[in-house]
């Protein structure tokens, strides 16, 4: 139910931040966003959960985590273009510790395929997002929450090909 909003969070904040800044790295990984919480969402119907996303618009969220989280969000992302890909770096570790947390508590394989394509893709948002902030400062992306470590040995790794398993357009 988290992750599903969680993915949520990160379509809204990025389709709000390719309004202000016009960056397509924005529209890009937010389609990608899409599709997590499509695969999310086929998962709550698997297993006859309610969907808390519902009808929610663009910023509105059931979880008051996640609602808290929106506003200052944006709010940083809107002072510059630098600061709005920074967004989008600590988004993306922010889901790949949630998403590993989630695999720890998970026993179903069935999730744990679909976590794991979420992290993969994660790891690919991470390295677009750097990538876009080298271009554009020079400078290369400096870990936000990850172990520095782990975030040097994600940007110093090619874009990977994530599992579509459990995907909506992949049959189980």
């Amino acid at each position: 139910l988290f992750m599903r909003e969680e993915e949520k969070l990160a379509r809204d904040v990025y389709l709000t931040l390719y309004e202000k800044w016009n960056y397509s790295v924005f529209t890009n990984i937010a389609e990608s966003e899409q599709s997590h919480m499509d695969a999310m969402l086929k998962l709550l119907k698997k297993y006859k959960l309610t969907d808390p996303v519902g009808s929610n618009g663009i910023g509105v969220f059931s979880d008051q985590t996640l609602q808290s989280l929106y506003d200052p969000l944006i709010a940083k992302g809107a002072v510059s273009a630098l600061e709005a890909l920074k967004v989008g770096g600590l988004i993306e570790e922010k889901d790949m510790i949630d998403i590993k947390a989630a695999i720890e508590r998970s026993q179903q394989d069935a999730i744990d395929a679909v976590y794991e394509s979420l992290i993969c893709g994660s790891r690919n948002h991470l390295r677009s997002f750097a990538t876009n902030i080298q271009a554009l400062t020079s400078q290369p992306y400096v870990a936000q929450l990850l172990d520095p470590a782990e975030v040097s040995q994600i940007l110093n790794s090619p874009m990977e090909r994530c599992s579509k398993k459990g995907h909506p357009d992949k049959d189980d």
